[in-house]
């Protein structure tokens, strides 16, 4: 467990108490393992080291004399409260003065002199047990149940050196493994913040999300928490005494939250708190019970022009959240679902903006793909959000990791990628930019599938300026993230520009829409390099001309550009969505000789498809692949070094013409045909 980073660099001792009670004694009998014969006024202070404390911890010991000097008491009392981790106020367990001081003299000179908010373990030492035969303790347990600070009260005896080595050892554990988050004396039961964290971890650990822990879950736990499992003897041991003291605490030989509360209240009551502390300490708990910014917020290192990305381990862990709350199977999260995904965090992260930035169902329900879209979108806009989320969840815990970092794809810089022509990322973004009333939210919606009827619906507080799905190239599956940019033309900020496609949106309707477009290309786009696209939105209206110099596609000509793009979302079905595919393709590989073809060969390619009725344009089925595969820029500098090798090799026409020669070259192409679709088939992996 990784306690170290909750545990202090040095434990600090002190020791005051009344004049001759045996404080200097107590600490010289620890050190020297013998009862001193001359005792000083004042034990010089002394640590530790950590190799020979059961905690593993430096410990430094103050001591305190109450004698004065020149008629003033210790002047290092003030500093010595400040230091200290735990105080042991020694009294001796044979003069009751020094036990009425106690709360007379002692506990309130100390919360005087100490900050009320984190007010300091107390252990209560009653020394010279050895010069009685009875018991402080009925005088000592009501002053216990006044105070809460004071953790516990250990009888001693620095002569015969009783309790010594128990002393420190209840020292130590005060403030490694206090018992005032924990536990309220007065009530006889657990603080409610650490039910709730208790509760957490319960449902962290409960995998299958049936409110019981089996045997496998108890076990995954215990070596989780203890780095050993439980025998199968030990576990029907805990899930017995469970039985004997509540009804309900174990269901279906499994262990519930109550009865997985209770084992927790048995250990705390019976003074084994580290075992408590040991498990909210590896769920990341700190001694306010909160959630440490270590834990939540792992270092993560992101050079400039990089993105983030969730990895395969990530989406893995993510879907197997999704299936244990997805109790109907619907693949859809209801309302009820997701709050009960979201009981692990403090508050609820996903607002009801999400439902429309995201794929749902007919009902609103955010879908698989969608909520997987959705932790895309938070990973790539915002890491360390997407960290945080991740520690509520416990994924270190369940996959075993340093920390969430190790969820987190950093991709290499994207002037790499445009040098090689080629990028390992899967998620790219493309900013919708156009004049108020162009049709942008309406080309966001559209991706996730909503026609125009669907988007009326929306309501007006509940609208998102980002949209995330996903769309196919040549067969790979990428996030496209449409963001639309605010039409505030003179005020473009970096983030407004930094995407890798632009997507120029004009209203074919309105005869002002385009001139917006035009004048932030030439002011923003004309000299970069990142791709734009300009979209003809809503091409069932009538078309009108449009009050600019050049029109559009006159407009695109001049600058080189693909023509205008016709699309509507006033459609009875889903709007078509080539585009968006079109769009990821030119992110992808912006400077791909496919994407600057002349609008005539894009024509032919569309005729073609329209032609094959049983095809389409949607870059998934074979016919897509084999087209794309057979006009990609690989396979034409093949077949061209190819053909320079054939014509180096000087055939004649005879040589062409001889059946044997095209008997060879057929079946090599065969071969490379099947060899190509086997390949084909087991690379790529179905949904």
């Amino acid at each position: 467990a990784k306690q170290d980073l909750y545990l202090p660099l040095t434990l600090t001792l002190f020791f005051p108490g009344t004049a001759k009670v045996g404080k200097t004694s107590l600490i010289m009998s620890l050190v020297s393992e013998e009862f001193p014969d001359e005792v000083p006024l004042r034990a010089e202070e002394i640590t530790i080291p950590a190799d020979v404390t059961p905690e593993r911890v430096p410990t430094h010991i103050v001591d305190y004399s109450g004698r004065t000097i020149c008629g003033i008491f210790d002047p290092l009392l003030s500093l010595s409260l400040l230091q200290a981790n735990v105080i042991c106020i020694v009294y001796s367990v044979n003069n009751k003065k020094s036990i009425e001081k106690v709360t007379s003299h002692w506990i309130p000179l100390i919360n005087d002199r100490t900050d009320k908010d984190s007010r300091l373990p107390l252990i209560l030492v009653g020394n010279k047990s050895d010069l009685v035969e009875h018991s402080s303790m009925e005088t000592i347990l009501p002053i216990m149940n006044q105070y809460s600070e004071i953790e516990t009260c250990v009888e001693c005896s620095a002569k015969n050196l009783k309790n010594i080595s128990e002393l420190f050892y209840y020292a130590q554990k005060a403030v490694l493994h206090p018992t005032g988050p924990l536990y309220c004396p007065e009530e006889k039961e657990m603080k409610s913040s650490c039910v709730k964290a208790l509760t957490r971890i319960f449902k962290i650990s409960d995998l299958d999300n049936d409110g019981i822990l089996n045997d496998n879950e108890l076990n995954f736990f215990q070596r989780t928490c203890f780095n050993m499992p439980l025998a199968p003897q030990a576990l029907e041991d805990v899930k017995n005494v469970v039985r004997r003291n509540m009804t309900d605490g174990v269901k279906d030989n499994g262990l519930t939250l109550k009865g997985f509360l209770f084992l927790h209240t048995l250990f705390i009551q019976r003074g084994r708190h580290e075992t408590t502390w040991t498990v909210l300490r590896r769920f990341g708990y700190d001694d306010d019970l909160e959630l440490t910014q270590e834990y939540l917020f792992p270092l993560l290192k992101i050079p400039p022009d990089c993105t983030t990305e969730l990895n395969h381990n990530a989406y893995l862990f993510l879907q197997s959240v999704f299936d244990k709350h997805d109790k109907d199977r619907d693949c859809a999260l209801s309302p009820d679902e997701l709050k009960d995904l979201f009981k692990v965090f403090p508050y609820m992260p996903w607002g009801p903006d999400v439902n429309n930035t995201v794929c749902t169902n007919e009902q609103g329900w955010i879908t698989y793909q969608g909520y997987l879209s959705q932790w895309t979108l938070t990973t790539y806009l915002d890491v360390q959000r997407c960290l945080e989320y991740l520690g509520y969840l416990g994924y270190s815990i369940i996959h075993e990791q340093e920390s969430q970092a190790a969820a987190i794809t950093v991709t290499r810089n994207k002037r790499i990628d445009l040098q090689k022509k080629q990028t390992q990322r899967n998620v790219f973004r493309c900013n919708i930019l156009g004049a108020r009333g162009s049709g942008k939210s309406g080309f966001l919606q559209a991706f996730l599938g909503r026609n125009l009827a669907r988007q009326r619906r929306i309501r007006e507080e509940h609208k998102s300026y980002y949209a995330i799905s996903t769309a196919y190239v040549y067969g790979q599956e990428k996030y496209l993230l449409l963001h639309e940019v605010l039409p505030d033309f003179d005020f473009l900020s970096e983030a407004d520009l930094a995407c890798d496609v632009v997507c120029l949106v004009y209203d074919i309707s309105n005869p002002r829409s385009f001139e917006y477009c035009a004048k932030a290309y030439k002011k923003y786009f004309m000299d970069s390099k990142t791709p734009c696209m300009i979209i003809a939105t809503k091409s069932d209206l009538h078309e009108v001309r449009q009050h600019y110099s050049l029109s559009p596609l006159d407009f695109c000509r001049k600058h080189k550009l693909h023509p205008p793009q016709p699309f509507t979302c006033n459609t009875a079905d889903a709007p078509n969505k080539d585009i968006y595919t079109k769009l990821t393709t030119m992110a992808m590989y912006p400077d791909s000789l496919e994407l600057n073809y002349s609008k005539a060969i894009q024509n032919q390619f569309l005729i073609c498809h329209a032609k094959l009725c049983c095809m389409c344009a949607c870059n998934r089925c074979t016919f897509c692949i084999c087209q794309n595969l057979l006009n990609c820029e690989l396979l034409r500098s093949v077949r061209t070094k190819l053909y320079g090798a054939v014509l180096n090799r000087h055939m004649t026409q005879t040589d062409l013409k001889n059946s044997t020669f095209w008997l060879r070259a057929s079946v090599g192409a065969t071969v490379f045909a099947v060899l190509g679709f086997a390949m084909y088939k087991a690379l790529l992996k179905q949904r």
